[in-house]
């Protein structure tokens, strides 16, 4: 009750306060608002239309594929913009309710009322309000109108698709001889329809044609020498080469198939285009033209496939092993059956925009899959291996079974009727399969090159080795760059086309292309394939920029400045760490990955982070500490423990450490922070060194004490200021004990000065007669053992002798020491 009456007396005087501009704000928002409603009505009416007309369309062409899908995409279009329409008035609909929250709910009965303008603003809010939701709900009810739409294109179209291989036709008027007179009577119409074009495109089209074509021919003559030039090698079978290997044989195979291929399919394919922006051909010329190039194409591609994977010219060149004469029939066959399938599909073409008989069509349709089928029966029975005693092998079980399978399954279906099933499976043995057995040789091509060493033995490898300083490791890193690309570009070629022959129409492409560039949907996931590229594109800028950076700000700023070497360490991997983490931030944002989401997962793993990472964690801490604080930097000499060494490297986790004997020695950062280091150089490099000397007792000590100080001043590394000192430190068991102790400006030099100085030492005593007594050694004296005697039998005759001797000796003391019993005398 509190907390009404203050807000109702804040709301009275802002009233108060500033009536006008109150008024003034809130009929500006609600005439922009009325703008926007009116402006989004207008958009979801002219929605409403385009959806009737496109549903009477629908309606109209429910037997055409093609017109079916083009549909679909125009519904997708509208319904994308229903929701982009609804979507308008998010923005207004937050205003809206964080305003009417804040006026909070009227006053109940009982309760003082509260201003009349408070009043009409609600009512004002609530009106607007309700206006917005019928124009979202009537944004909403178009897209779920347009969906089902698309839902009913897709199942007509299955049932197209399913009429069309399940349909029988009556052969009995398709096999009549009036076929032979409606073909008779199409080929004149045909004939008198391209002559007409021909007179008049020569007559009034002549040089257009000739520019069309010449600029068709050109850019398939670039793309093809472009090619020779930038692909040499791989382009073409080399004759000299009598044992080539396997990968340069893939190479040639998939080149040689693919190049050509894509330079005529450039040609036909921009010699229509230019024809098309010239004006020069009619429409059913152009349908006529399309199917034609479309029928040149699949014939050259099968022929250079087959041609380029069975070499009947160079035998050492193939990839698969069978004998000349079966490669060249192979080769034959293969392309006989590309021209009855494109022939028969070109005429299909003609005769559905001819309007030819039912009849007709049924006839050619059952030729060319007879044909069709009888060719891969006869591939089926070919013999195109030979064993070692001379006799003809044929294929293995199972693609001779396969072959004939489907053979023998187009004639029974054509015979039977089923003429649209037959027709389908041999256009999908002739294209489908050209089509993947050159995408199979690419993909073992790829393989090929992306194994370890391979991509180094190309001429591309070699000619990068030769011309440019990349190693073994770098070119190996390249050549598996290359098998993912060529994998990549496989992909991306030989997919649409396979998807193409399989009754897809290139309109179901286009939004399958669309849906996974925007997002795919899994449960309450989106993913983007845009996204997740865009956002590793821009890592992997923002990285590349760090590293510039640092090199730039290291190289160029810090080095100019004389900024101290271990201060330029600790800001050069700062800067490092803080833009790799800012280039991953971004890059994550870049993909459409809402950081929110992560945290509930962050708090999740924080426990177990916390028990099972602890030491990374410390290191991690440590190293930050180590970098901030700097009581060491690279090129410190340290000794932490029983390791003693200069600094080479502090990274957050360890810091490197290299000894004096140039072992490495990788210490954790927590080590060196929980315990006690030494540093040598810390702020200079100043140090004092410490050399003991021993001499016997009953030597002049005061004269050893001298000399000793006349070595230290004379050698020129030691300083002079602080100057050096003799200390006579200790009455020694064994000798009379002094300490050199000299101070060096870099006490890196240490070894060299001891050095120097006890050679100086040894010369300077041996010309006083000093002498520098030693510890006395024992004297150990060594006992040698008895040799292992030589002669077995002999030991084994001396032991047995001794051990008799012994005995007998024994026996002969037993008898000594026994009493002899005394005789009675005689009784008297």
């Amino acid at each position: 009750m509190l907390f009404r009456l203050l807000r109702l007396i804040l709301i009275l005087a802002l009233v108060i306060s500033a009536p006008p501009s109150f008024e003034a704000m809130a009929q500006a928002l609600g005439q922009g608002s009325a703008g926007l409603i009116t402006d989004q009505q207008k958009v979801i009416q002219g929605l409403t239309a385009k959806t009737d007309d496109l549903e009477k369309k629908i309606q109209q062409d429910g037997e055409d594929d093609a017109s079916l899908v083009d549909i679909r995409l125009q519904l997708e279009d509208l319904s994308r913009a229903a929701l982009t329409s609804a979507l308008a008035f998010r923005s207004r609909l937050t205003d809206i309710n964080n305003r009417i929250e804040v006026l909070g709910p009227p006053p109940a009965a009982g309760q003082p009322q509260e201003p009349d303008i408070v009043t009409g603003e609600r009512q004002a809010l609530a009106s607007e309000k309700a206006e917005i939701n019928a124009v979202v709900a009537a944004a909403q009810n178009l897209s779920i109108r347009i969906n089902g739409l698309i839902d009913k294109i897709g199942n007509m179209r299955s049932a197209l698709f399913r009429n069309l291989l399940t349909k029988r036709y009556v052969l009995s008027d398709a096999l009549s001889p009036q076929v032979f007179s409606d073909a008779q009577e199409e080929y004149a119409n045909f004939y008198k329809a391209v002559s007409s074009w021909l007179s008049f495109a020569f007559k009034f089209k002549f040089q257009a044609i000739l520019a069309a074509t010449f600029v068709a021919l050109g850019l398939a003559l670039v793309l093809l020498v472009g090619g020779r030039r930038l692909f040499g090698r791989v382009f073409e079978a080399d004759p000299s080469n009598e044992d080539p290997s396997y990968l340069s044989r893939l190479s040639v195979a998939f080149w040689s198939t693919l190049l050509p291929t894509l330079a005529v399919g450039s040609f036909l394919g921009s010699t229509i285009f230019f024809f098309n922006y010239y004006n020069v051909l009619r429409g059913d010329i152009g349908l006529f033209l399309n199917a034609l190039a479309t029928a040149i194409g699949v014939i050259f591609c099968v022929n250079r496939l087959t041609n380029a994977a069975l070499e009947p010219r160079l035998p050492n060149w193939r990839l698969i092993p069978v004998e000349t004469g079966p490669a060249r029939w192979l080769v034959r066959l293969s392309t006989a059956m590309a021209v009855v399938i494109s022939v028969n599909t070109f005429l299909s073409v003609v005769n559905d925009k001819m309007g030819s008989p039912l009849s007709l069509t049924i006839a050619r349709s059952f030729v060319a899959t007879i044909v069709v089928g009888i060719i891969l029966i006869l591939m089926a029975m070919l013999r195109p291996f030979k064993a070692r005693d001379g006799s003809w092998r044929p294929w293995p079980a199972w693609l001779r079974y396969l072959a004939l399978a489907l053979g023998l399954f187009t004639i029974i279906a054509a015979l039977l009727g089923y003429i649209g099933l037959a027709l389908f499976v041999s256009l999908q043995v002739v294209v489908t399969g050209t089509a993947l057995i050159t995408a199979y040789i690419g993909f073992l091509s790829a393989r090929a090159i992306g194994e370890e060493g391979a991509f180094a033995n190309t001429s591309v490898g070699r000619w990068l080795s030769t011309n440019s300083s990349y190693e073994d490791t770098a070119l190996d890193q390249l050549g598996l760059v290359v098998s993912i690309a060529i994998n990549l570009l496989i992909v991306l070629v030989f997919l649409p086309l396979i998807l193409l022959m399989w009754g897809f129409q290139p309109g179901d492409i286009q939004a399958w292309a669309y849906k996974l560039a925007t997002g795919i949907n899994i449960g309450s996931v989106t993913i983007s394939v845009t996204g997740i590229l865009s956002g590793i594109i821009v890592f992997i800028i923002g990285y590349f920029l760090t590293r510039w950076f640092q090199g730039w700000l290291d190289g160029s700023v810090m080095a100019r400045g004389k900024v101290d070497t271990g201060v330029r360490n600790s800001i050069r991997l700062a800067v490092g760490y803080a833009g790799v983490a800012l280039a991953g931030l971004v890059g994550i944002s870049a993909a459409g990955i809402d950081l929110s989401s992560l945290a509930l997962v962050a708090g999740a793993l924080s426990l177990g982070i916390g028990f099972g990472l602890q030491n990374v964690v410390s290191n991690f801490v440590s190293g930050l500490i180590l970098l901030a604080e700097r009581p060491f930097k690279v090129g410190d000499w340290i000794v932490a423990g029983d390791v003693s060494g200069t600094v080479k490297k502090i990274s957050v986790r360890a810091t490197e450490i290299e000894t004096f004997q140039r072992q490495s020695v990788i210490l954790p950062n927590s080590n060196l922070i929980n315990n006690a280091v030494g540093n040598w150089t810390h702020r200079n490099k100043l140090g004092r060194l410490d050399i003991k000397v021993g001499v016997a007792y009953g030597s002049d000590v005061k004269q050893v004490h001298a000399i000793l100080l006349e070595i230290a001043r004379g050698h020129p590394m030691v300083l002079k200021n602080p100057e050096p000192f003799v200390l006579f430190s200790n009455f020694g068991p064994a000798a009379l004990e002094f300490e050199i102790r000299v101070f060096l400006a870099d006490v890196m030099n240490g070894n060299i000065v001891q050095n120097d100085v006890r050679f100086a030492v040894l010369e300077k005593f041996s010309d006083q007669h000093i002498e520098i007594p030693s510890t006395p050694r024992a004297v150990i004296e060594t006992k040698h053992a008895k040799a292992w005697p030589t002669d077995d039998d002999k030991i084994e005759a001396d032991f047995a002798e001794q051990e008799q001797a012994k005995a007998d000796a024994a026996a002969e003391a037993k008898r000594a020491a026994k009493p002899r019993k005394s005789r009675k005398p005689d009784p008297d």
